[in-house]
Parts: structure tokens; sequence; C-alpha cells
């Protein structure tokens, strides 16, 4: 029996990720280097992993409340006020979730009916589309070039917007490309948002993660944008607790309360000794000047200096990535596609990399290398790929 005529013919045709297509054929490779994967190399700190140690210690393995712990709402509340200036009340304004990624997930189906458009800057993260025709949607794509440094312009921005728009997702600190927007660009963006009446799922989950002198700025912190902006933030990248789990969403209490609805159907709650560690790592670095955070952003952009300066001397252009922990550089220069550079790069020299078309048509002729991964496979994956392009050029 076939099961095809009881799937949902549209989630059925939704393609896997272009990112863990490679990740899990270079699994099954040996002496393979990844660079696909945005995982940080560095262990979650001891304090953070021991704080959880003591929680099964102690037998803290029930439920949690399903908007999370409160001890961990206040300080996700004390943390965004002290960063970036952003006022949400712990009990009727924040949420906790499993990731940032559910947090996306649960904040397009609060938001999304059937038959509305929801604008996907691209290239960006490969769930946001998807997680829009989950939800009932239709994803429209906003082109983003590298000439205005991949950030989105109000003219690009204008173009995508039609009767049925709903909400614009807005992922800066960007991945794939590393672009970050200024205070500057944010309220250009603002005044078309209020124009058409639109809301904004601000995704900034690599806020920690800026260089070269570059500020993060919540867009909620724009004036006119608080009650039209749902944050969306989390621990994987920052505190490098990807495993853990541990995401959060903060907004007006009345999308919080139904995104709350859904979340208590299909989760119940984030896991408990995820959230004890996520407490800790907030109130650890409120206390010590959220050293850990500083100290690993400080290798990252060491690598990052590192890796676009061997892109630019493969004779690659590389847009210089000033957030988050990705390279784009293209590689037009061997004639390939993204897909063919990635796909030779992996079979020949056992190097993964994501074809920028996984984020989106407008990656086409880019491709997505992650620079979190230890500086000696670092070396040891930018010698081979430059063995590579020495062959294929």
């Amino acid at each position: 029996m076939s099961a095809e005529r009881f799937l949902n013919p549209r989630i059925a045709a939704v393609p896997p990720s272009g990112i863990r297509r490679f990740f899990d054929l270079a699994a099954t490779m040996k002496d393979t280097i990844s660079l696909g994967v945005g995982e940080p190399d560095f262990k979650t700190p001891y304090h953070i992993r021991n704080a959880a140690i003591d929680s099964l210690i102690d037998g803290e393995t029930q439920y949690t409340a399903n908007r999370g712990l409160p001890e961990l709402r206040d300080e996700i509340a004390l943390y965004l006020s002290g960063r970036y200036g952003l006022s949400y009340d712990p009990a009727t304004q924040i949420i906790v979730t499993i990731g940032a990624s559910e947090a996306i997930d649960v904040a397009l189906r609060a938001l999304t009916a059937p038959g509305d458009e929801i604008l996907v800057p691209e290239p960006s993260y490969v769930s946001y589309s998807p997680g829009v025709v989950f939800a009932g949607g239709t994803p429209i794509g906003v082109e983003t070039l590298e000439k205005d440094d991949f950030r989105l312009t109000p003219v690009c921005l204008e173009k995508a917007i039609s009767p049925r728009t709903k909400a614009l997702i807005l992922p800066y600190p960007n991945n794939p490309t590393g672009a970050v927007m200024n205070r500057e660009d944010l309220e250009a963006i603002a005044k078309v948002i209020q124009a058409h009446d639109l809301f904004v799922i601000s995704d900034e989950i690599y806020s920690e993660l800026v260089y070269d002198g570059h500020t993060h700025v919540s867009f909620a912190s724009i004036p006119g944008m608080y009650e039209r902006t749902l944050t969306i933030n989390g621990f994987s990248k920052a505190f490098a607790m990807t495993g853990w789990r541990v995401g959060y969403a903060c907004g007006g209490a009345e999308i919080i309360s139904v995104m709350n609805k859904i979340h208590q159907y299909a989760i119940m709650c984030a896991p408990r000794q995820g959230q004890v560690a996520a407490a800790a790592a907030l109130k650890a670095g409120r206390e010590n000047g959220y050293e850990d955070v500083l100290r690993m952003r400080d290798s990252y952009d060491r690598r990052r200096r590192l890796m676009v300066s061997a892109f630019r001397a493969m004779g690659f252009h590389c847009f210089e990535p000033y957030g988050a922990f990705y390279a784009f550089p293209s590689v037009r220069v061997t004639g390939m596609t993204s897909e063919e550079f990635c796909s030779s790069l992996l079979k020949s020299k056992n190097i993964a990399a994501v074809p920028g078309t996984a984020f989106g048509p407008g990656g086409e002729g880019n491709i997505r290398c992650c620079y979190a991964t230890a500086l000696d496979k670092l070396n040891i994956a930018l010698d081979r790929m430059a063995e590579f392009v020495k062959e294929n050029t």
C-alpha cells in the first residue's frame, strides 16, 4: 500500500533541508571536515552544565509551566532590558520554547491564516519558507543584494508587498550571509512596515555575534515597532548550547497567549534541565559581563578574518560578514554551480560546505561555510579547498 494519498501534499512537496543533506552525507565519509552545520565547537561553559547536573541530582525532573520556568523568564527579561533596551513582562510577554526553531514555527502558526503571504528575505535560513508552508501560508521571497551588503532595503521590501501580505521575517544578523543591519537601516524598514500595517518576526539568534565595531539593534526598539514585533532569540549560538534546545519569544501578551496555546497542546514545555541551564547562563552573564560569550565571540572573529582572507587568496570574491559565524563566498570563477562545487569538493577533498541555493534562489553562485569550526580543522579545510580550486580553475 502506498501512503502517498494519505499525505498532506503541501507538506510532502517541501524538499528536505539542504544543510542537513550535505551534513548527513559527510557523516558517512571518513576524514571529512564539515563547514556545513552552524554549531559552535565550544563546549557549554562548565558552570552552565553544572547547574543542570545539580538540578538532576536534586530530583527536579517534573514538567515546568507551559511558558517556562518563572526564574528563566525573569532572567530573559533582565537580559533583554540590559542588552537591548527592551521591556517585557515575564508573566505575560515571554514564552520559552524548544530552541528558537520552535519559536519561529509556533509564531508562524499563530499568525498565518490560509491565503496569507509572509515575506522572507533571501538568502536566509532554510526553515523560514517551509515553516510558512507548514502554517498554511505562502512564503514570498524578498531579494537582498550583495551591492546592498545583503541588507533588506525599503525598495526591495516594497516590491514584494501585496494586499495579502501579513508579516515579514527579519533575520539579522543573517544566516548565511553574515550581514547586519544598523539602526538607520531598520528605521527605513520600519516606515514601510507602518505604511502597510505589517507584523514582524525578528529572529535575533545571532544578536551577540557581531564584529568589527558593529552593534546589534533589536527591531522592537525602533520607534513604533514594539507592538508590531515578535522578538525571537535563544541560547544555541552565543552560549554554545545547541543540544540543550532552549529558545524564547517575546512580544505582546495577546500573541504570546496564542503561541502558548499551540505550545501547550503540541509540546507542553521545554526540558526542565535545559531551562535551568539557560537561567544559569543569563544569571552568570549578568554578573560577570558575559565573559564567556565575549571569549567565544573573540575566537569566532579571529576565524572569521582567517576564512575571509583565505577565500580571497583563492581568487573568490567574498563579502565580509559582520555577524553570525558564516562566510558566503562566490564560487562563480570555477564555472560550477553552487551544487556542483559542494558535491565535487566533498567527493574529492572530504570538505562539506552548503550550496547557496539551500538558502533561496538568490544564493546561486555562492556557498556557505561555518567558521565556528575548531581552528586546526579550519586550517586543514581551507588548505584542501585551496588545492581543489587550483585543480578546477
